[in-house]
């Protein structure tokens, strides 16, 4: 391991222990209440204590993020190669992504929890709205971005439409689509959470946003801490399986991956 690779690790983990280091003392040199701001130890004790409910919780929010995310990746990456494959359409559709992307999911939320009777299936739908446009706008720039004189002459070469998007556009794609992937990872579990609390007490007993909602009630903000601590880790950890994944998959040939290697 090189020493800027080193310091990249260590830099942040100092300055985290420094930050909670600094929040304990806080709290108890200026006797705050744990009502009004809790401790890391606090926090931490009280994540041991009440970890059985807040596992299955997280459980249930990780289902619907996956889910989403999966169907998001399904949707965004087909409807990206049939905008490769022909303009006419991508100009027709393309407006409509745009326009589920910039309407706040909170306005769309309550609407979908209304129509959609299957609370579930209504959070669900909510966090695939949240990831579906980041991958469906980098997969189509990439297939888009494609060198153009590559095409020419593989139709100089007289290949087939599919023979072009297998061997080089999804290629050239994959960098764009990974990237994506990463930001979506990120967003559905955005989308999970935010539908969950739109739907409040409806989603009764599930995810980790209706205990947030609950110790809300019943004023317990360790347990609120607690859970924010476990949606934080979570996607801290979607972030670097995604990033991990991008790394497997480009750094033998494509130059993002290869001059961190450096």
């Amino acid at each position: 391991m090189t020493r800027s690779r080193l310091l990249a690790i260590l830099l942040p983990l100092a300055f985290g222990v420094f930050v909670l280091g600094g929040w304990e003392f806080l709290v108890r040199a200026a006797g705050i209440p744990v009502y009004v701001l809790p401790g890391p130890l606090t926090i931490a004790a009280k994540l041991v204590e009440d970890w059985a409910s807040l596992a299955e919780s997280l459980l249930v929010t990780l289902r619907i993020t996956g889910l989403a995310l999966a169907a998001a990746v399904i949707g965004g990456g087909g409807l990206a190669i049939l905008f490769a494959q022909s303009k006419w359409i991508e100009a027709s559709l393309f407006p409509y992504a745009v326009i589920l992307q910039v309407t706040p999911i909170v306005a769309i939320a309550p609407l979908i929890l209304i129509y959609v009777r299957d609370t579930e299936m209504a959070l669900l739908i909510c966090a695939w709205l949240v990831a579906f446009f980041p991958i469906l706008s980098n997969t189509t720039l990439g297939l888009n971005s494609v060198d153009h004189n590559f095409v020419d002459l593989m139709q100089l070469y007289r290949a087939k439409r599919w023979q072009i998007l297998w061997y080089l556009r999804l290629p050239g794609a994959m960098p764009y689509f990974l990237g994506g992937l990463r930001i979506a990872g990120g967003l559905s579990l955005i989308g999970a959470v935010v539908a969950e609390f739109t739907a409040g007490t409806a989603a009764g007993g599930s995810g980790l946003a209706y205990r947030i909602l609950e110790s809300s009630y019943r004023l317990d903000i360790p347990r609120m801490y607690a859970a924010l601590v476990l949606l934080s880790a979570t996607g801290i950890l979607i972030f670097g399986v995604f990033a991990a994944l991008s790394w497997l998959v480009l750094h033998r040939w494509h130059e993002s991956a290869t001059r961190r290697e450096q």
